[in-house]
């Protein structure tokens, strides 16, 4: 048991501690439904982070949600199931250390349970806010992960940056912005033939529509979304995938703030 858990349980924190007296019997029961078989050290990881989750919450503003169901149930379970999305479309194969960047990652969402479950990866994440960024850091030496990074920026600077510029292989991001903004985020940092993969709910379709403008400005190609794979009684979320098909001109992503107040149409 972590440190951070054993301070939790000696305080009796009972916001940690499901009916039947697992503190992680949602997340088992997600990965269950996943059919994603856990190992002791990595739900060992998972505590550990929720617990920094709790603890760094107020100081950091990272989630509106804060009872231990729902970070296992939302923030993590759906992590995972995007994993689980991702695998079996063969963009992240286990054992390949494929490179993969997290855009405006907040607490670390999906970047750090995507590197849990799969320690090949080689993670980048990207936020705006520092005292998150401070956040990150403290978990990622926390939860001992190799080979991953935080990036304490816009995603646009981040773009710009030549050590960041085309170099991944997928990108990802949560809430992070409406699609034609995201894909000009988002298709610098790949490499040609990169994939974008955004999760987006009920209002995927018009958010596609609205971005054919970009996709064509940044040489991208929609692809076949993917379901991502919810409990029945969460609403449906699809992912939408982009991917980089040649250069770029050099121009992209325009400066700071302007992909949001005037997406490319």
């Amino acid at each position: 048991m972590s440190r951070h858990v054993e301070m939790a349980a000696a305080q009796g924190d009972t916001a940690r501690v499901t009916t039947d007296g697992d503190p992680q019997a949602t997340l088992r029961a997600e990965a269950m439904r996943l059919r994603l078989d856990l190992t002791p050290e990595q739900f060992a990881q998972f505590a550990t982070y929720e617990a920094l989750i709790g603890e760094w919450n107020e100081r950091a503003g990272l989630t509106t949600i804060t009872d231990s169901e729902g970070i296992q149930r939302r923030h993590f379970g759906e992590s995972l199931a995007l994993f689980v999305a991702l695998r079996d479309a063969g963009v992240l194969k286990p054992g390949r250390s494929t490179s993969v960047i997290d855009l405006g990652t907040g607490a670390g969402l999906p970047g750090i349970p995507l590197r849990i479950v799969e320690p090949s990866l080689r993670l980048t994440l990207v936020e705006a806010t520092t005292k998150k960024c401070v956040f990150l850091e403290a978990a990622v030496e926390a939860l001992g992960l190799e080979r991953v990074r935080v990036v304490n920026a816009r995603a646009e600077d981040a773009a710009r940056a030549p050590a960041l510029r085309g170099r991944f292989e997928v990108a990802t991001a949560k809430a992070l912005a409406a699609l034609p903004v995201l894909v000009e985020y988002a298709i610098p940092l790949l490499r040609d033939g990169g994939l974008l993969a955004a999760p987006k709910g009920s209002r995927v379709d018009e958010e596609v529509e609205a971005a054919q403008g970009a996709l064509r400005e940044l040489r991208a190609i929609l692809e076949p979304g993917l379901r991502l794979p919810l409990p029945p009684d969460v609403p449906r979320q699809t992912i939408v995938m982009v991917r980089r098909s040649g250069p770029l001109d050099a121009r992209f992503p325009r400066r700071a703030g302007l992909p949001s107040k005037e997406p490319l149409t």
